[in-house]
């Protein structure tokens, strides 16, 4: 075999092993995510680029307050970004003021945008009872997301939850990380 053949198969080899670790990176380790939309305003926005951390739900359950990642279960390849409101076996209800209630003592955050208006509470206006594996979800932008309030959207099963968002990469001027409950 002479030289050339060689160094070709070389490259070969080398792209064939950064496209199999790429692979590897991508389906179990992070990925890269775009806001679209003012769901999550005025934590994220429009625009955003995020890195979704796709293994630590693989060692422990996710938490309230997380921001995750999960498909909309109607529309291929369509993702929610949202925030964990509700845990497995939890009671979650909206009353008229715009409270949130869990298990009937009211839910101690500062994550909403502004008070959520009594024709926003959706189907949360009646208590929700989650699942052992369901969590229940809203976006920051609390009048203005499509999140568990909405039968559409509905509870989020575990298994559905693609990861958490890490990392914000762009813009530049907002880089950094974002700050979950385990972290503070």
């Amino acid at each position: 075999m002479n030289k050339t053949m060689k160094e070709m198969i070389n490259i070969l080899l080398y792209l064939l092993g950064v496209l199999c670790l790429t692979y590897l990176v991508i389906t179990f380790i992070g990925q890269r995510t775009k806001v679209e939309g003012g769901s999550m305003e005025a934590t994220l926005y429009d625009g955003d680029n995020l890195i979704v951390d796709k293994i630590t739900y693989r060692f422990r359950d996710p938490e309230r307050f997380d921001i995750i990642v999960f498909p909309f279960r109607y529309e291929n390849n369509k993702f929610y970004i949202k925030r964990i409101i509700g845990l497995p076996g939890e009671t979650v209800q909206i009353d008229s003021q715009g409270n949130i209630y869990i298990n009937g003592e009211i839910l101690e955050e500062n994550y909403g945008k502004e008070v959520i208006r009594p024709e926003n509470r959706g189907i949360a206006s009646e208590p929700i009872q989650l699942g052992e594996d369901e969590y229940f979800v809203m976006g920051d932008n609390r009048n203005n997301s499509s999140d568990s309030r909405l039968e559409i959207v509905g509870n989020i099963k575990r298994d559905d939850i693609v990861g958490r968002v890490v990392l914000r990469i762009w813009p530049l001027s907002r880089f950094g990380t974002l700050k979950h409950p385990a972290q503070e």
